[in-house]
């Protein structure tokens, strides 16, 4: 059904379809689309102490303002993340600002963290009760004199509903926000989040969200502070605001962050270093292409322990959970493992 939608849907303004796909989940006027394998334990996992029945979760970026995220779990996700999410309310960067690469199945985007604010996310998760694990992307205000006030102001807003809070220093759309990549200003956030924690005598665990973009050497440094700031998960990774050249899509030079199979191998290569490090010390969320089973598969052999998509669900449609697990368990029954977990990081274990 979705095949025969999607050239209907692709003909619309990127931001349009996306607003149309919000309304659907929540007025539920998609058709019921059924969780197969809910309980096969092929793909059973756990997360921040929580049982997941999958590894599958959809990204920061789709569900903004927490509108749908129950929706989601519906469509069979393992766990969702919302946001990004700001102190205040803010519009974004200028439009157009969301390019649709048909050809390289992919997107670029310079939204620049457009939301209704914390205030009126928070209310709105307090009204309607998650069904499933949550997490929330939190960022600072783009005209914020203060960033760091910014990021702790929003751990004080939602550590209380969130099952984990992700902050997000890897948006390419929100000027100098990837500075924070730098060691000694990751550490100094990540102190000042953890000590706000502990005055809020707060449980809720700490995700960081990198970028695809990151220097070789800036790899062991922020490893360094992640495991020194015992942080609990790293999301791997962000969009990309290189990547372009084997591009074929006109708009290519678009100014954004690509998102899509353009990226799959960076995050996956970036990954598989992380892992060789951290050493199951630190677990990895693998985001950038993610759109198969094949695709989840090669993530897990280079080290990550779950898997978020967006860009994939707009390609595949809201089936995709299904279609994945579908594939994937072709894939593990090949390997002749009882869980998928047994497969984690082997390509880096083979190599050893």
């Amino acid at each position: 059904m979705f095949l025969n939608l999607r050239s209907f849907i692709f003909k619309l303004d990127p931001e349009i379809a996306h607003s149309l796909a919000i309304k659907s989940l929540k007025f539920n006027l998609l058709p019921n689309i059924l969780n197969n394998d809910k309980d096969n334990s092929l793909f059973k996992t756990r997360l921040f102490g929580k049982n997941l029945e999958n590894p599958i979760g959809m990204a920061a970026g789709f569900d903004k303002n927490a509108e749908v995220y129950n929706s989601l779990f519906r469509l069979g996700f393992g766990f969702v993340e919302v946001g990004t999410i700001t102190p205040l309310k803010q519009y974004g960067n200028p439009k157009p600002r969301v390019f649709r690469l048909v050809e390289d199945k992919a997107l670029i985007n310079r939204l620049g963290f457009n939301n209704l604010g914390s205030k009126n996310v928070v209310n709105r998760i307090k009204s309607n009760n998650q069904i499933g694990l949550l997490g929330i992307n939190i960022g600072p205000n783009k005209d914020t004199k203060d960033r760091l006030k910014d990021y702790l102001e929003c751990f004080k807003i939602f550590h209380e509903v969130a099952d984990y809070i992700t902050i997000n220093i890897s948006s390419p759309n929100t000027e100098d926000l990837r500075s924070f990549h730098d060691q000694t200003k990751l550490n100094e956030l990540l102190r000042m989040i953890n000590k706000e924690k502990k005055n809020l005598n707060s449980k809720t665990p700490i995700v960081v969200k990198v970028s695809p973009d990151i220097e070789e050497q800036q790899i062991d440094k922020i490893s360094d502070v992640l495991l020194d700031n015992n942080i609990d998960v790293i999301i791997i990774s962000n969009t990309s605001d290189s990547t372009r050249n084997s591009l074929i899509n006109i708009q290519r030079y678009q100014k954004g962050g690509l998102s899509g199979k353009p990226i799959e191998e960076k995050s996956t290569n970036l990954i598989s270093k992380f892992y060789k490090i951290f050493n199951g010390r630190i677990k990895i969320i693998g985001v950038g292409g993610v759109d198969s089973g094949k695709s989840a598969y090669e993530k897990f052999l280079a080290g990550a322990n779950y898997v978020q998509l967006y860009t994939g669900m707009i390609f595949r449609g809201p089936n995709i959970v299904n279609m994945i697990k579908k594939e994937l368990k072709e894939l593990l029954l090949k390997d002749g493992v009882k869980n998928f977990e047994e497969i984690i990081g082997k390509r880096e274990k083979d190599k050893s």
